[in-house]
């Protein structure tokens, strides 16, 4: 039996904790009506809280903002910890380690079109928070808590739908890191055409970095993804201007060690990547704030609205523990 093997075994015991796209001021919209819902690991053009005093005053009520406690040191007989050789002195080793071992995995076949993509993500303060709300606010409101997703491979009227840039169905995802270059920068340019900055209702100004950045960051969050692809991604993000890496294994909302990639969006906050240190795949994603700071309510006063947001406060937190290719909507793997 190989290492590898004996790495996912340690770790088959484990259980998979609810979780759901849910960040505050950002859920998951189900869209019921119409039969479909979009895909949970979709973002926004600006992937931020879009307006954070806005947000502030709209979750004011306690929705999800959680403050660290502190970074717990890795726990020597996690699976990660266990693999004994993950370098993260820097992004280039890490996402290089990364991409060594995708490119040595056989490429699975590409789902058919008659298939389901399942997914399952969030976190458990979000789940407590929607149960929290009153049944008359859950019932008026677009948003809901929901830890499994399923979306059709083959969308076809998503994909006609060009009202999100952002936004691409499993298939084109599939289909658009299947064909992207060797080359870093021509990777990082190819998508930052495939996701381009600025445009619809809720375009915002970007630097090349942070297009680069958020780009490929909508892909990563697709699933499924070919292994060399995926391992040409994380070569290119590791070329981006201002990507770092912490020098440890971070805890993600259910408690898991992961990877977190790292770069600041703002003076005040910066996105994280999570990745799994054992097969690399997309494990969730952070937003975390750098820079004590006050947030006003929508009138700017120093009213109730008012909050102070210290450094290590955790604005979001998804952790991904369910992704698979399914026959039919409802089904687990």
């Amino acid at each position: 039996m190989d290492e590898m093997t004996r790495l996912r075994e340690l770790r088959a015991d484990a259980p998979v904790p609810d979780r759901a796209d849910l960040a505050p001021g950002r859920k998951r919209l189900t869209d019921a009506v119409e039969g479909r819902s979009r895909r949970t690991f979709r973002l926004r053009a600006d992937w931020r809280i879009a307006s954070l005093g806005a947000v502030v005053a709209i979750t004011a009520a306690a929705l999800v903002l959680t403050q660290v406690v502190g970074v717990q040191a890795p726990d020597p007989t996690s699976p990660a910890t266990v693999a004994g050789d993950l370098d993260l002195s820097s992004p280039a080793a890490a996402l290089g380690q990364a991409a060594d071992f995708l490119e040595r995995q056989e490429v699975p076949p590409e789902p058919r079109a008659d298939q389901w993509i399942y997914l399952r993500q969030g976190s458990p303060e979000q789940e407590k928070h929607w149960k929290e709300l009153p049944a008359e606010i859950r019932d008026q409101t677009r948003w809901s808590y929901s830890p499994d997703s399923w979306v059709p491979y083959d969308d076809k009227a998503a994909e006609n739908d060009t009202s999100d840039t952002d936004y691409r169905t499993a298939r084109e995802s599939y289909r658009i890191a299947a064909g992207l270059p060797e080359d870093p920068e021509a990777l990082l340019a190819e998508l930052r055409k495939v996701f381009p900055s600025g445009t619809g209702p809720e375009g915002v100004p970007e630097t090349r970095d942070a297009h680069s950045f958020r780009a490929l960051t909508v892909l990563l969050e697709s699933y499924p993804l070919p292994p060399d692809a995926l391992a040409r991604m994380y070569r290119a993000m590791a070329t981006i201007e201002g990507v770092g890496v912490t020098g440890h294994l971070i805890r993600d909302a259910f408690g898991r060690q992961v990877i977190a990639v790292t770069r600041a969006y703002d003076r005040n906050t910066r996105r994280e990547i999570l990745i799994d240190p054992v097969d690399y795949s997309y494990a969730g994603r952070r937003e975390a704030v750098i820079r004590t700071h006050v947030v006003y309510g929508p009138d700017d006063s120093d009213g109730p609205d008012r909050t102070v947001l210290k450094r290590g406060d955790i604005l979001s937190d998804i952790a991904r523990t369910g992704a698979a290719v399914v026959d039919a909507k409802g089904q687990k793997p």
